[in-house]
C-alpha cells in the first residue's frame, strides 16, 4: 500500500478552463486546499468530431501554471511524444522545471488519434518506434554534457543543452498507456506509469502486468519503485480512494465528470471536504 495517497487535479487547460483568469483562480484554489499536483493533457489538432472542446497546448499551459503557483507539482498527463520534436521538447520541460523550481513531472505516450498524428507528419504505424527513440534522445540530452545520438528519426552530434533541469538527472518521466509496449517502456525507462479511466479492478490487472514486465525486462534498480498515477473513470469517495491505495496506486489525478460550468470548482470543493486529510 502506498504510504500516502497523493491527489492531483486534471483539466486546467480544457473547455471553459482555457480562460486565463479562471486558470489562475482555480490553480491557486487547488494549491490552497492541498492538492499535490496539477495536470494537463496534450492534443494539438483533433479530428473534427472532437475539435469543439477547446484545449490549450500542454507546454504553454504548464508554463502558465508554473507562474501561477508556488508549491503544487505540475504534470503532463501525457504528452503525445511521437508528434513532438524531441530536441526541442527536451529543452521545454527543462525550462519549466527551472522556472517552477523543480516541480515538473513529464508524462509521455504514443497517442491514439491517427488524424492528429498524420497532421503532425507522423505515420500512425511509426508512433511506437518514434516514442522509444525520442525518449532515448531526450534522456541523452538531459544527462550528457556533450550529447550525441543516432537514430532512425532523429540524430545529433556534440551538442549540449544548458542549463540542466533542477531535478537530476531529469524531471520524473512517466509513461502513459496500457498494453505490453507501454508497460515495457514504463519498467525500462520510466520513473512512473500513468493509467487513464481505470476502475480499481482494472487497475489491479494493469499493475499485475506491470510487475510481470518488470521481471521480464529486468527493471534497472537505479530507477527505484515505479510510481503509479491514475485518473479514475469517475469522482471517487474516500473508501474508493483507499482501495486504490491498497492495491499500490500512489496518486489519483481527478477530473470532474463534465468539463463545463462550475464542475471543476465543485470537484475542488468536494475533494477538499471529503478526501484531503481523510485518506
Amino acid at each position: 500500500m502506498a504510504d500516502r495517497l497523493k491527489l492531483g487535479l486534471f483539466g486546467l487547460h480544457w473547455m471553459q478552463n482555457t480562460d486565463p483568469d479562471t486558470i489562475i483562480r482555480q490553480a491557486q484554489l487547488a494549491e490552497a486546499v492541498g492538492f499535490e499536483s496539477l495536470w494537463v493533457g496534450d492534443h494539438i489538432a483533433l479530428p473534427v468530431d472532437g475539435a469543439d472542446q477547446p484545449r490549450l497546448e500542454a507546454v504553454v499551459a504548464l508554463t502558465y501554471l508554473a507562474a501561477a503557483t508556488q508549491r503544487t507539482r505540475l504534470g503532463a498527463g501525457v504528452i503525445v511524444l511521437p508528434q513532438r520534436q524531441p530536441v526541442l521538447l527536451a529543452k521545454q520541460p527543462t525550462s519549466i522545471d527551472i522556472i517552477s523550481k523543480g516541480r515538473l513531472t513529464v508524462g509521455v505516450g504514443v497517442g491514439h488519434e491517427a488524424k492528429e498524428l498524420a497532421a503532425m507528419g507522423v505515420p500512425y504505424a511509426e508512433r511506437g518506434r518514434r516514442t522509444d527513440e525520442y525518449i532515448a534522445a531526450m534522456r541523452t540530452l538531459w544527462q550528457e554534457s556533450s550529447a550525441s545520438f543516432t537514430g532512425q528519426f532523429v540524430s545529433f552530434e556534440g551538442v549540449v543543452e544548458h542549463p540542466r533541469p533542477v531535478q537530476q538527472p531529469h524531471p520524473p518521466l512517466i509513461i502513459g498507456g496500457q498494453g505490453p509496449a507501454s508497460y515495457r517502456r514504463a519498467v525500462q525507462v520510466g520513473n512512473g506509469w500513468y493509467g487513464w479511466g481505470l476502475s480499481v479492478e482494472q487497475t489491479a490487472q494493469a499493475l499485475a502486468e506491470l510487475r510481470e514486465a518488470a521481471v521480464r525486462y529486468q527493471r534497472p534498480p537505479e530507477l527505484g519503485e515505479l510510481e503509479i498515477s491514475l485518473t479514475p473513470p469517475e469522482v471517487v469517495t474516500a473508501e474508493t480512494a483507499r482501495r486504490y491505495a491498497e492495491i499500490g496506486v500512489h496518486r489519483l489525478v481527478l477530473q470532474p465528470p463534465v468539463m463545463d460550468g462550475a464542475a471543476l470548482d465543485d470537484l475542488i470543493k468536494q475533494v477538499a471536504d471529503t478526501l484531503i486529510g481523510h485518506i
